[in-house]
């Protein structure tokens, strides 16, 4: 349900939207009035699955990740170690506040959306202000950070601000009036923490979701891979009850027999399984209540 598909914008020629810089520095003293827990940023980092992005296979732990191919190039998770010359050492808590909210760097320079922090911008305060406590808690590592692969005109940053404008909102997650607790809270760890959105909801020609086929499933970066309808549509799980999508989440069963593997099974050892029962429950809650949407995206014959 995860590793984003994290793409970026056409390039439109580009002026630097100062109201998305100016956003971070807005919403950064929300979350600094909270005193951050380590233990609590952990769940939160596993959650988000931080570690399988940031780690390369044999690296140290968090001192920048894997390849991620896309059709605008290939990119690097950076370091996130609290090592001060190749990770986060430098950054204030408002620089990292700033970096999930409204997905600007401590020089003011636009992340590129790879980075899913259309997503993160939803944390809520304490949740971000713990995630900063657990990451300033882990041990530094002098790996520089790999750069991207990325040509021009997809290598302009710039572009992004009227990337931004058009397809990024920031802010927290507010609670759905209506719905219940238990979905709500499915809401947001789906669409803030786990961001499951970003692998399984087409995008269009720029790299944006299309909200309106949200989780209906879609292709990967590249290959012939299609992340699965999760919508309760037949072509989705409108076969599974509550009690199967919990079971997958936690030791990666399927209801008609086998298990998940690839990069769904990465996310199950590394995220899914690790959430308490209750937040597993209210992602099944989540899905089970979205409209039925049919899977859109068919694998190439």
């Amino acid at each position: 349900m995860r590793r984003p598909l994290r793409v970026l914008c056409a390039a439109a020629a580009g002026l630097v939207l100062s109201g998305f810089v100016l956003s971070g520095f807005v919403l950064a003293p929300a979350a600094l009035a909270q005193t951050g827990s380590a233990e609590r940023g952990k769940y939160i980092f596993d959650a988000a699955g931080c570690h399988g992005c940031h780690t390369e296979k044999d690296g140290p732990p968090l001192a920048g990740g894997p390849a991620l191919k896309t059709p605008f190039g290939t990119f690097y998770a950076p370091n996130i170690t609290p090592d001060p010359q190749h990770g986060l050492g430098r950054w204030t808590e408002a620089d990292f506040v700033r970096a999930l909210r409204a997905g600007v760097s401590p020089r003011g320079e636009h992340y590129f959306p790879v980075f899913p922090y259309s997503a993160y911008t939803k944390m809520t305060a304490q949740d971000i202000a713990d995630l900063w406590a657990y990451l300033r808690s882990v041990p530094p590592a002098s790996k520089p950070s790999r750069a991207h692969e990325v040509s021009f005109p997809f290598s302009v940053r710039m572009a992004l601000g009227p990337w931004k404008w058009l397809y990024f909102t920031a802010g927290e997650y507010k609670p759905e009036a209506g719905k219940d607790a238990a979905w709500n809270r499915g809401a947001y760890i789906v669409e803030a923490l786990t961001h499951c959105g970003e692998c399984h909801t087409p995008r269009n020609m720029f790299g944006a979701l299309e909200r309106e086929h949200w989780m209906s499933g879609a292709r990967m970066p590249v290959g012939d891979l299609v992340a699965s309808n999760l919508t309760p549509d037949k072509s989705g799980l409108a076969d599974w009850g509550k009690a199967d999508i919990v079971d997958a989440l936690e030791i990666g069963t399927l209801p008609q027999g086998g298990t998940l593997g690839g990069e769904m099974g990465e996310v199950v050892r590394n995220s899914t399984s690790k959430l308490r029962p209750g937040d597993r429950d209210a992602i099944a809650t989540y899905l089970k209540a979205l409209p039925p949407l049919p899977t859109t995206v068919k694998k190439k014959e």
